[in-house]
This record gives C-alpha cells, sequence and structure tokens, in this order.
C-alpha cells in the first residue's frame, strides 16, 4: 500500500463530509493563500509568508502539491463541495507508521470561519486516515487561546490530552499548546 517515498499513495476518492471535499490543490488556489496569508496567525505556523503576494501563493501551493511526492505527508485544499472553491488547506505529515501516529494541521480563510469548516474537514480526514491499516492515533497540537480550533477538533471527535509546556516556538517564542488525538475506533489503551 505505501508508496516509493514510504507513505501510503494519494487517496482514490476525494475525502468529503458534509459541505466540503479535501483535493489536489490547483494554480487557481492562489486567492485562497493569498487570504490566508493576511491572517496574523497562520504564516507563524506554517510555511506561507505573511501578506503573501500572489507569486509566493503560488510557490506555496507548489509545495503543497509535491509534499506527497516527497513523502513529507498530505496537503489538501479544502473545497466548497458545491462551488469547488478552496476555502481552506488540510494536512497530514509527521509520518511515524512504525508506531502508528501522525499529526494534523488546518486553515480557513477568515470568510469562511465559524461555519464547521474545520471540523468537517478533520471528519473528512480522519475517514482517510483510518483507510491506512498502519496508523491508530492522529494527533492535533493547537494553542490555548485557539478556542475555535479545539471546539473543531472536538466537534470532528479529537479528545484532549493535555498541556505540553514550551512545547515547540512560534514566531520566536516557546509556546504552550494543547495536545489532542484521535484514535482508530475509539479505541482505549489496555
Amino acid at each position: 500500500m505505501e508508496t516509493s517515498t514510504g507513505i501510503p499513495p494519494w487517496p482514490a476518492v476525494e475525502p468529503s463530509s458534509g459541505s466540503i471535499r479535501l483535493r489536489p490543490f490547483r494554480d487557481e488556489d492562489a486567492g485562497m493563500a493569498v487570504d490566508l496569508a493576511q491572517d496574523t496567525y497562520i504564516p507563524t505556523v506554517g510555511s506561507l509568508p505573511a501578506r503573501a503576494t500572489h507569486e509566493q501563493a503560488l510557490d506555496w501551493l507548489e509545495r503543497q502539491r509535491y509534499m506527497h511526492v516527497r513523502g513529507t505527508g498530505y496537503s489538501f485544499a479544502i473545497a466548497d463541495a458545491a462551488t469547488d472553491r478552496a476555502i481552506g488547506q488540510m494536512g497530514l505529515w509527521g509520518w511515524e507508521l512504525q508506531q502508528g501516529r501522525t499529526q494534523a494541521g488546518y486553515a480557513v480563510v477568515p470568510g469562511e470561519r465559524g461555519a464547521g469548516v474545520a471540523a468537517q474537514a478533520l471528519t473528512a480526514l480522519l475517514a482517510f486516515t483510518w483507510s491506512i491499516p498502519e496508523v491508530h492515533r492522529v494527533e492535533l497540537y493547537i494553542e490555548p487561546w485557539n478556542t475555535a480550533s479545539f471546539r473543531s477538533a472536538e466537534h470532528a471527535g479529537f479528545e484532549r490530552e493535555g498541556l505540553l509546556r514550551s512545547y515547540m516556538e512560534i514566531s520566536g517564542q516557546r509556546r504552550d499548546v494543547l495536545i489532542y488525538s484521535a484514535i482508530r475506533n475509539g479505541e482505549k489503551p489496555a
């Protein structure tokens, strides 16, 4: 089932849930990337430059498209199922298949927040992830102030496990993060 890069192949059917679907990025999604880059937080936790130009957005889209080819993970456009318009990004990376775990992350354009997009995208991602037999755990790392993000995670079935103090550097500062996980079939440790 794995590709020569060590991670499973791209999904044959685009994952979907509710009013969204996860699909590959296209050049016409550059406007969505420019919108994400206007957010003051998103560029601090990813590779999208703050206030990205159209050209920088295209470069970012290219990096997203080749993440799977390089064997580092999946990066999907979150698309409105009715219009196919990209409204965010959903990623799956940090492959530790031998330990049965991976990590997810997401961003939704400001104009689409508050409508359940992130929760639907996470639900779609989990359905795809559980089709990979080796994966039993998906982790999310969320800053404690980001109430909307952890509510989306909980709505999609993730459970809060705790606080990781001084876990990562964001904008040049060590930050605490909450760790959330989803476990295949709600498995509980023995």
